[in-house]
């Protein structure tokens, strides 16, 4: 199959969750034996022409100059592309900027679109763009071949809301086997006595809930708060608890290895996320062997089940550090790791996306001739 990826700022990743997937998606493609695209931001740091068998075709992105408005011409400019190479299949990794160019994707290409989290249910959005996201979702859901679903919530709702058949296909994670104590140091704490917390810094991933909590605590160990903090809300919770000493904010961190020891070597990790699908750092969590107190909702416990300990306010969150200790529940811990093995891990994950082109692209001929 000719396959392209589009909607990423591409690969290899430097970005997020949809590039980490697309980087290790297409790679499994072309070794699949298949000729696949990925669409490339023009200004993205890896300037070749190919990467490990995948071609990268570079768009002009302007979104260094326009902001948001300039995702939306990045997609046209991919879009209008992608007319012109004759692609069995399209993989679209989100709506936000794409979705309202529907009418421009080449008609003979099968168009399957991965339709992320809720985003207009971000609270950092005003209410108009709020209104477009609903408006863009309903764009991508009806105008689509194929849904993907990356957690059961999601495909809940696209069925309830939209009447659309999607398949789930979560994320995936690499188990992580090879703690080292000795990343610690540089952080200032000791194996077992500290917990943490990390996410972008956005009210609805719950910050504000999860460090009240430790605020009101007695009990004062150490919280490393992890993310980029130099934005609105991140200064509004800094001056909030700048007299809690034990409340760290250590700003973002990209080397996976510390994250993983990090995460191994902690008390209690907390999931504040409450909106989207399967979160990649849920995931990554899990498989650093950490244990996880996520706040509850359908989508961490389709997840994490009943793996994990669940809040939904800060007092409950002050009962679960008071009354929680990771050597306590090695077993939940474990359970968790072993579901990143069986389910999580990409090579099944990727498997499940190919299954899922492969049983698209038979039926491919009847959908050509209704074009």
């Amino acid at each position: 199959m000719k396959i392209a990826i589009l909607g990423t700022r591409g690969i290899p990743n430097y970005y997020g969750g949809f590039e980490q997937f697309a980087e290790f998606f297409s790679v499994y493609l072309v070794e699949k034996g298949h000729e696949v695209y990925c669409y490339n931001s023009h200004n993205h740091p890896f300037q070749e022409k190919d990467f490990h068998g995948v071609h990268i075709i570079h768009q002009r992105d302007p979104e260094y100059k326009y902001g948001t408005f300039g995702q939306f011409i990045y997609d046209y400019n991919c879009i209008i592309d992608a007319r012109k190479r004759d692609f069995d299949i399209i993989l679209q990794l989100g709506y936000t900027s794409n979705s309202v160019w529907f009418f421009l994707l080449p008609k003979k290409s099968i168009i399957i679109t991965n339709m992320d989290g809720l985003e207009w249910k971000r609270s950092k959005y005003s209410r108009p763009v709020q209104q477009f996201l609903k408006f863009a979702e309903r764009l991508a859901a009806i105008s689509s071949d194929y849904l993907v679903s990356d957690s059961i919530g999601i495909q809940k709702f696209l069925k309830e809301k939209y009447r659309k058949e999607s398949t789930y296909i979560a994320y995936g994670a690499h188990p992580f086997n090879e703690p080292n104590e000795a990343f610690l140091e540089k952080y200032d704490v000791q194996k077992g006595n500290y917990n943490m917390i990390m996410a972008r810094f956005e009210p609805e991933n719950n910050f504000e809930m999860v460090l009240d909590g430790v605020a009101t605590n007695d009990d004062k160990t150490p919280i490393l708060v992890i993310g980029n903090h130099n934005t609105k809300h991140g200064e509004y919770l800094k001056n909030k608890y700048k007299l809690q000493a034990n409340i760290r904010f250590i700003g973002a961190v990209y080397n996976l290895e510390h994250l993983n020891n990090l995460r191994y070597f902690s008390n209690i990790y907390f999931h504040g996320h409450s909106v989207g699908g399967t979160n990649p750092s849920l995931l990554e969590a899990m498989s650093s062997q950490a244990l996880i107190a996520a706040h509850n909702n359908d989508f961490n416990r389709g997840i994490l089940k009943d793996n994990a300990f669940y809040f939904s306010n800060s007092v409950e969150v002050k009962n679960i550090l008071q009354t929680i200790k990771k050597n306590d529940n090695l077993q939940l811990v474990q359970n968790n790791h072993q579901a990143i093995v069986n389910d999580f891990n990409w090579e099944k994950i990727n498997g499940e996306y190919l299954q899922l082109f492969e049983e698209c692209f038979s039926k491919s001929d009847k959908r050509k001739q209704r074009k």
